[in-house]
């Protein structure tokens, strides 16, 4: 890798550490996601050439929430291939990640893969498919980051349980419109326990390299093909950072997808991929200090995907 990665992180955490981010802060609407400290901080970088650089708590888990959309989004098209396109498109929504409006305007097909009813839409497929619905994006993700022990964080996924009701709502609203296979409280059950997954930015940034390897995952092995890689990363620019893809293509420029544990996931293509880990979320539901380190590395070595 041709800069000084580690110089870098060590400029973005101090510029973090510095900065003022407003009224961000950590999401709420799942009370095991408030007890994480204000001031946590973590960014790993992983290269495509097997170098690693990481700062901060980089070694702490926290809970991935939404990032493992993508990941499920990868274990859809492995197991239904083009298909999985009839059920779910691939537009930028320009809504809150968890609308009904939209979804009743389209008559029960989500706008993409990366908003609650799309991804609810994905596990579904999943569900039809996979022995273990609810284990399945755990055990992948502990597949592409070497680490078999990768597990759901039982009081975040009973925290989601207890406080799911408008998931409900979404998948109930699928399923009057006949675009649910199986019964909503299986698919929402698989989905909370998906979303409850604990991992650490190390895991994370290790789990993506695939995005920046045509599909290679770290054991050398193809997770999948260089097309489908080129198309969810063109999924994570358009529609990965909920109704904030926009801006955060006008300021960092690269593929990535956030959740609102304060994780966000990013790659470049080619080069590497990088998780950055902060619990203050912004009014979309981003990682606010996560966006701004993003934005200082891209800036630093210049190589937005524009």
């Amino acid at each position: 890798m041709s800069h000084d990665y580690a110089a870098i992180l060590e400029q973005i955490a101090d510029e973090v550490a510095k900065a003022d981010f407003g009224t961000a802060r950590k999401a709420d609407y799942i009370p095991a996601l408030s007890d994480v400290p204000d001031d946590h901080f973590a960014m790993v970088i992983c290269g495509t050439d097997g170098q690693e650089f990481a700062i901060g708590q980089s070694d702490q888990s926290f809970s991935i929430q939404s990032i493992s959309k993508m990941f499920a989004l990868v274990l859809a098209q492995r197991a239904h291939g083009d298909d999985l396109w009839q059920a779910v498109r691939r537009e930028p929504s320009g809504s809150a990640f968890n609308s009904l409006i939209q979804l009743e305007q389209e008559n029960g097909i989500p706008r993409n893969p990366f908003i609650n009813a799309g991804a609810i839409r994905v596990t579904d497929l999943i569900t039809s498919r996979y022995a273990n619905p609810d284990r399945s994006v755990a055990e992948f993700l502990g597949q592409l980051c070497g680490n078999p022990d990768i597990r759901v964080d039982n009081d975040v996924y009973i925290s989601e349980d207890q406080h799911g009701d408008r998931n409900r709502a979404i998948a109930y609203l699928m399923k009057s419109f006949d675009k649910l296979d199986n019964p909503v409280e299986d698919v929402v059950r698989a989905y909370f326990k998906q979303c409850s997954v604990a991992m650490t930015a190390r895991e994370l940034a290790r789990a993506c390299r695939f995005l920046a390897c045509k599909g290679v995952g770290m054991n050398g092995q193809p997770v999948i093909t260089a097309e489908e890689t080129s198309r969810i990363n063109a999924l994570m620019l358009t529609c990965g950072m909920y109704d904030g893809v926009g801006d955060f293509a006008f300021t960092v420029g690269i593929p990535a997808k956030s959740g609102v544990g304060g994780g966000i996931i990013g790659v470049v293509p080619g080069e590497f991929s990088v998780c950055v880990w902060s619990p203050r979320l912004d009014q979309r539901g981003n990682s606010a200090a996560g966006i701004r380190a993003l934005e200082i590395l891209i800036r630093a070595i210049g190589r937005s995907v524009f």
